[in-house]
């Protein structure tokens, strides 16, 4: 299932990365039925240029733990908006090799197709694993949105400002929080990816597999 992918030196290289892969993207359910979860959070220590991916497995019907991992890795790549999933997607990959087993689908912490080329970080993940992915993002990376109730549960369409393109939902997950940004990655609609988050919630703002792996990822280590 993984591989270690050829990466490239430069943003330009890594640019033209992604409007090659943009090709392969599936942006429809295209997978079987859904039984475990697992949410990727990626964090860095500044101090020593590390990376950290960290990963909690859960079941979706009872939301249980099923297993975890971490892996940590120099950074290489530098900081460039629009381009996280350099940083990213080799630690990923390191810590996905110690799961027992290989998740139905991936929530990962960042954007799938509200990106300005279609390619963040879980699409990006689940076009190079061929697995179905999605993206629950903190932030807005592109698109534009109407005005979003203060609720929880309220909810916006996300959309390309030029083209009117659909790239997912701006979701108010908690009272008065931030919303998230929900978008279909690889091989996983846009309903499914916001149905997923909203059977995932437990009163916090984040869902329970991102919420547990950045919970994770804030655990000491020497």
């Amino acid at each position: 299932m993984i591989g270690t992918p050829d990466w490239p030196s430069t943003p330009e290289q890594a640019i033209a990365i992604q409007k090659a892969l943009r090709g392969k993207l599936v942006i429809r359910d295209a997978h079987p039925p859904i039984h475990t979860i697992c949410g990727v959070d990626v964090g860095y220590d500044i101090h020593d240029n590390r990376s950290h991916a960290s990963l909690v497995l859960m079941a979706r019907d009872t939301l249980e733990v099923l297993a975890t991992a971490q892996a940590f890795l120099p950074t290489t790549f530098p900081y460039v908006t629009g381009l996280l999933a350099f940083r990213e997607i080799p630690v990923i990959l390191e810590a996905l090799k110690q799961l027992p087993q290989t998740p139905d689908v991936l929530m990962v912490d960042g954007h799938g197709i509200a990106h300005p080329r279609r390619m963040g970080i879980a699409a990006h993940l689940g076009v190079l694993l061929d697995m179905p992915a999605f993206g629950v993002g903190k932030s807005r990376l592109t698109g534009i949105y109407p005005a979003l109730g203060e609720n929880a549960g309220d909810m916006s369409p996300l959309t390309d400002k030029k083209t009117g393109e659909s790239l997912g939902t701006v979701l108010r997950s908690k009272r008065k929080c931030n919303p998230l940004f929900i978008s279909a990655g690889h091989r996983v609609s846009h309903e499914t990816a916001l149905a997923l988050t909203l059977e995932t919630l437990r009163g916090y703002r984040l869902p329970e597999p991102t919420r547990l792996a950045d919970k994770l990822s804030k655990v000491k280590h020497s």
